[in-house]
């Protein structure tokens, strides 16, 4: 039984690891976009509901463990940008990323969340990863199984989706050595 459950999440581990490490860079990905935003018939999504708080928008919900072992609940960040960024441990280009990605971070605390999303490969390579690149001031995600990977369909590393604070997608792509990431976020900062 075992197998036949490590069977196909090896074939869709294999299928993202052939895609190559993040030389794409689309303004947008209409499939990401219809999975983070939220459906015409929530309107509480795009708003706020009657207790004042932000409401969650289907994008961000999801659950995980964080690669340091913490529980992370991705309603949390409702009501303000966030950028998620999708990395594999032995990806070069992500590496090169971890330091504006972390200045990034830095620079907008409390004005928006900046999210690592670790994939495609085991927990020890994922702390390794975030020790290494000295991205631990931000939650990074352990996403061992993929699931955040498929929810925003995302198909390679090194990829960031960035969404308003409504939870729309306003960009999704590669930025070499996160360059520009900052430019991108600050007109969702309101």
């Amino acid at each position: 039984m075992r197998a036949r459950l490590l069977f196909p999440t090896l074939l869709a581990a294999a299928a993202l690891s052939l895609a190559g490490c993040g030389t794409q860079d689309n303004a947008s990905s209409s499939g990401a976009a219809a999975a983070a935003s939220p459906s015409a018939s929530d309107s509480s999504a795009a708003g706020r509901d009657g207790s004042g708080s932000a409401a969650v928008p289907e994008a961000l919900q999801f659950t995980g463990m964080t690669v340091d072992g913490k529980p992370f609940d991705a309603a949390t960040l409702a009501g303000k940008p966030t950028v998620l960024w999708f990395w594999a441990p032995w990806c070069p280009t992500c590496k090169a990323q971890g330091p504006e990605t972390a200045r990034v971070a830095a620079e907008f605390g409390g004005k928006a969340n900046v999210i690592g999303v670790a994939g495609l490969d085991k927990p020890q390579a994922m702390k390794d990863f975030v020790a290494d690149t000295k991205v631990d001031t931000f939650p990074n995600v352990s996403d061992e199984a993929g699931e955040v990977w498929k929810k925003f369909e995302i198909t390679q590393q090194s990829v960031y989706v960035i969404l308003d604070k409504d939870g729309r997608t306003v960009f999704t792509g590669s930025l070499p050595a996160g360059k520009g990431l900052a430019d991108k976020l600050s007109p969702l900062i309101g």
